[in-house]
């Protein structure tokens, strides 16, 4: 696995080396909002909710699981440890670190990309709970969830740095 952005490598590329490329680039976002921070940054909350930077990062890990290895591939939440309600995935351990959950995250979506492999884009991901949908559907999905989480991510840590430097 390389840490280089792909999606300007594949302009004319297929439909799912593109997707694969922008998936990838997304990941690498996620990845990057924990980039030089503390881990008192990590899990510093300005919002009501659970969102916290680490969080942020976990939770990527369960997407990452719901969608590859348990709508794909067809094993379950209780095997992968996987909490059924997908809020608790923003919970944070005291054994949650910066460098565990970006360990966690890589070997999520290592496998993830391990899984999908083996399926074309038409193939259909048979057990989830909305329904046979397709690998191409997972794919989209997966960009807009985080692409959207790591806009989140990027406002906060901006706030997080801005605070800290003054």
């Amino acid at each position: 696995m390389t840490d280089d952005y792909r999606s300007e490598d594949t302009l004319t590329g297929s439909e799912r080396e593109q997707l694969e490329a922008f998936l990838h680039d997304n990941r690498l976002e996620v990845v990057a909002l924990l980039d030089g921070v503390t881990e008192e940054q990590a899990r510093r909350r300005l919002v009501p909710s659970l969102t916290t930077l680490l969080a942020l990062v976990k939770h990527a890990t369960f997407v990452e699981k719901v969608w590859f290895h348990v709508s794909l591939a067809g094993r379950t939440r209780a095997e992968l440890g996987l909490p059924e309600a997908a809020e608790d995935s923003w919970v944070l351990t005291d054994e949650d670190t910066i460098e565990s959950v970006l360990a966690g995250y890589r070997r999520a979506w290592t496998e993830a990309d391990e899984i999908a492999a083996a399926y074309t884009l038409d193939d259909l991901a048979v057990h989830n709970r909305r329904g046979p949908l397709t690998l191409r559907w997972i794919y989209a999905h997966m960009l807009e969830e985080l692409a959207r989480h790591a806009g989140h991510g990027d406002i906060l840590r901006e706030q997080i740095l801005a605070a800290d430097a003054g």
